[in-house]
């Protein structure tokens, strides 16, 4: 048996960079544990962390790589064109990312501010959309999700769906929406009986629903306002 052909289970788990991201999560690897898993590979002569490590030393750290080229990188003994590009595209990534301000959000102070958010989208459409307004401690919008499509329903309309994605968004609070494609927003009992479910499991997980807004043509019905929740 060659050396090349070594099972990945006999090399050493410092070898093995994907692996310890995948049980110790990405924070806890090493610039050079990084760095060689952005290669992919080694050579014939060293390991991929032999290659990450010589790299490292060659920008005397990450500081200096994140300016260098591709002829700088394609210099070393090691790396290729392909090597080089994907490290180009992390470092960029990183940039972008790094450079990112947050858009400013829109704040929702009243059931007209709910209303307006969602009115333009929803009071044309032919079929009930149920979503949901993920907020944050400021009432901000966090996220916008349809969480179904179709006439409404308690059976339907299942508190998992609603609540995995705030709790998925660190969500404080939700704001409910679904459209009468008839126009006319007046709640059924059904509209009620959804309200209080989603109020009662809210509760329970620390996530308060602040309102569910049946929206019609261009006039909509707060069920917080007629006293339902």
């Amino acid at each position: 048996m060659t050396d090349t052909s070594v099972m990945l289970r006999d090399v050493p788990k410092e070898e093995r960079p994907r692996e310890r991201l995948l049980e110790s999560g990405a924070k806890n690897l090493s610039n050079q544990e990084l760095l060689a898993i952005l290669l992919g590979s080694g050579t014939r002569q060293e390991s991929v962390t032999d290659l990450a490590q010589r790299l490292l030393i060659h920008f005397e750290g990450l500081v200096l790589l994140k300016g260098a080229t591709i002829e700088e990188l394609t210099s070393i003994r090691g790396i290729g064109s392909a090597k080089a590009v994907q490290i180009l595209a992390a470092i960029e990534v990183g940039k972008r990312m790094h450079q990112m301000r947050p858009a400013e959000r829109y704040m929702i102070r009243s059931p007209e501010d709910g209303a307006d958010f969602v009115m333009e989208e929803m009071r044309d459409l032919n079929q009930e959309h149920f979503i949901c307004l993920f907020l944050n401690t400021k009432n901000q919008v966090l996220h916008r999700q349809t969480v179904f499509i179709g006439s409404l329903n308690a059976s339907i309309v299942h508190p998992r769906e609603v609540f995995k994605e705030a709790v998925k968004r660190s969500a404080a609070s939700i704001i409910c929406a679904h459209n009468h494609p008839s126009g006319d927003p007046s709640p059924s009992q059904e509209d009620i009986q959804v309200t209080r479910r989603l109020q009662e499991c809210g509760k329970m997980i620390g996530i308060e629903v602040l309102d569910h807004l049946v929206i019609g043509d261009r006039k909509f019905v707060s069920l917080k306002e007629k006293g339902y929740l």
